[in-house]
């Protein structure tokens, strides 16, 4: 006779759950800047990607809140990055959108845990110029065009059957050949870093972080600072 074990049973082996990291990141590590070191370690999460160890080095967790500071989070990708700080793109209508258009201020991470590492950017948030969107989205596959028009991003919608009905219509009214516009509601941000740390795991716990600091804003001088873990 088989015994149903209950909810609590059966993850009763979380408070044990962990592994042990390994690896170093010390000040004499670090390039010049961040944007250096961020290129310096996106190369190595690229080179993982190849061999199979890390899926989608460029996924990062942004997190935005509303006016009233409530937080929300979710998993979008990076699409650009250079010294003026981290460019992804969404509907300006979704829930990410609007909090950041509301409340410009975010949070996002790079979750590399097959490499023992992360990167926490906090700064900044706000819609890139029109010409950098209709870039982008030009190289777009033809299906994510179509469904930037046809979805109306976090909104509640019947079923499924309403969103591929929507995708449908967008694809008879700009056929095959025809080039696809980006949505009037569709676009990118750029998060400009106030501060960017890069966190290596470490046995015991005692991890190493290291993070840039703007010293004031408006500049472009940085502080180096160590976090303790």
């Amino acid at each position: 006779m088989s015994v149903k074990r209950s909810t609590s049973d059966a993850f009763s082996g979380l408070p044990n759950l962990r592994i042990e990291y390994s690896g170093a990141l010390s000040e004499a590590d670090l390039a010049p800047d961040w944007p250096a070191q961020f290129a310096r370690w996106f190369t190595e999460a690229l080179e993982a990607a190849a061999a199979g160890h890390l899926p989608e080095p460029n996924a990062m967790v942004v997190a935005t809140a509303d006016a009233q500071g409530r937080p929300s989070a979710r998993t979008v990708l990076l699409k650009g990055f250079a010294a003026e700080g981290f460019t992804f793109f969404t509907n300006y209508g979704s829930r990410k959108g609007v909090e950041a258009l509301a409340n410009p201020h975010a949070s996002a991470v790079f979750p590399w845990y097959a490499m023992h590492r992360q990167v926490v950017v906090v700064g900044s948030v706000a819609p890139v110029e029109r010409a950098v969107t209709a870039a982008y989205f030009a190289t777009r596959p033809r299906g994510s065009q179509l469904g930037a028009w046809a979805s109306p991003q976090s909104t509640v919608i019947p079923g499924r059957d309403a969103l591929e009905t929507a995708w449908a219509e967008v694809a008879e009214r700009y056929p095959e050949d025809t080039p696809v516009p980006p949505p009037p509601h569709w676009g990118g941000f750029l998060i400009r870093p106030e501060s960017v740390e890069f966190w290596q795991g470490r046995p015991s716990r005692l991890h190493d972080r290291l993070r840039y600091r703007r010293v004031a804003e408006g500049t472009e001088q940085w502080l180096v600072e160590r976090l303790a873990p």
